[in-house]
């Protein structure tokens, strides 16, 4: 028989055991936090955790310091953070490439549903179909074109296999019914240059911004929620009748270790959005290619879920492996 004595105890610990994860969270951030980005710098991804590590340092009373974990299409930084002590301390800015698409591809050594939580959306990406200059086509129309008359011919730079930029490429090359060839590189700056140099064809990616603008390449058409105003006189690809059935959004997004105690992740969240409604983090953000959006952990962690099922579908539709 349980003794009154032992009851009386459970129910005096019941309250401390609920409220352990606020009891962690009492005083965070005590020390300068890490926010690991899984991308070279020059890449997009670095330059959105640049951007938020300025804004969220003063409001979080602590230095928010970018490191830049490349490597496997984003999966060693991932993994880098999906292994680490869940207290709010180490942070990282995914990308929709590697949380939904890489982990299709390969052994990436955490699983994105599970071992990681959302805290905050930076926005969606815009992304630029970008050729160099030397190639003969000015339209998208007169790019499918010429991949038809000569299959095998055109290839596509991107920041790696499992990026948004070889899923992207690919679902091109296969609504055009041209023969494509995809050319993995250890992020999208070296994948840019590459198109610069004309050792590449074609790149689909935020990051061709800056140098169709300065004429080092020539945009055809832009990829995104709706016209970017960077560009405003040419065409959204969906204008084109061309992606409107592509499966997810290029997004950036801050998330911590799976266990993370929930006033923490509040407490990041809210400070990760106030920091999105000021007017230099969001010109800053568009200027990258970034079209900033506030929204609640909860709907984060349904867009990952619904963007990770429909990405596999269409992987395996592909035959992408």
């Amino acid at each position: 028989m349980i003794s009154r004595r032992l009851l009386l105890g459970a129910g005096l610990a019941a309250p401390f055991v609920a409220s352990s994860g606020a009891a962690r969270a009492q005083g965070f951030p005590d020390r300068p936090l890490r926010y690991v980005c899984p991308f070279p710098p020059g890449a997009t991804s670095d330059n959105v955790s640049r951007t938020m590590t300025r804004a969220l340092g003063p409001r979080l009373g602590v230095p928010v310091i970018v490191e830049n974990k490349a490597g496997a299409g984003g999966a060693i930084g991932s993994r880098m953070v999906a292994e680490a002590k869940p207290d709010g301390s180490v942070l990282l800015n995914a990308s929709a490439g590697n949380l939904t698409i890489a982990p299709h591809l390969s052994h990436v050594g955490y699983d994105p549903l599970r071992d990681l939580a959302p805290v905050a959306l930076a926005g969606v990406a815009y992304g630029v179909i970008a050729v160099n200059p030397a190639l003969p086509v000015r339209t998208v129309a007169e790019l499918i074109d010429l991949g038809r008359r000569r299959p095998g011919f055109l290839n596509y730079a991107s920041a790696g296999i499992g990026s948004a930029g070889h899923l992207r490429g690919a679902l091109l090359a296969d609504e055009a019914r041209v023969d494509a060839v995809h050319v993995p590189f250890p992020g999208s700056a070296a994948a840019a240059m590459s198109v610069v140099s004309g050792d590449c064809h074609l790149i689909i990616d935020p990051i061709a911004a800056p140098h169709a603008q300065e004429g080092r390449l020539r945009a055809l058409a832009t990829i995104g929620p709706d016209r970017w105003d960077a560009f405003p006189d040419l065409p959204n690809l969906a204008e084109l009748g061309i992606g409107r059935n592509w499966p997810g959004e290029t997004w950036y997004g801050l998330f911590a270790p799976r266990g993370t105690p929930a006033p923490v992740i509040a407490r990041l969240n809210r400070d990760f959005n106030d920091s999105l409604a000021e007017p230099e983090v969001a010109a800053a953000l568009l200027r990258f290619g970034v079209k900033p959006e506030a929204v609640a952990p909860e709907e984060l962690g349904r867009r990952v879920a619904a963007d990770h099922a429909d990405i596999g579908r269409v992987l395996r539709r592909l035959n992408i492996a």
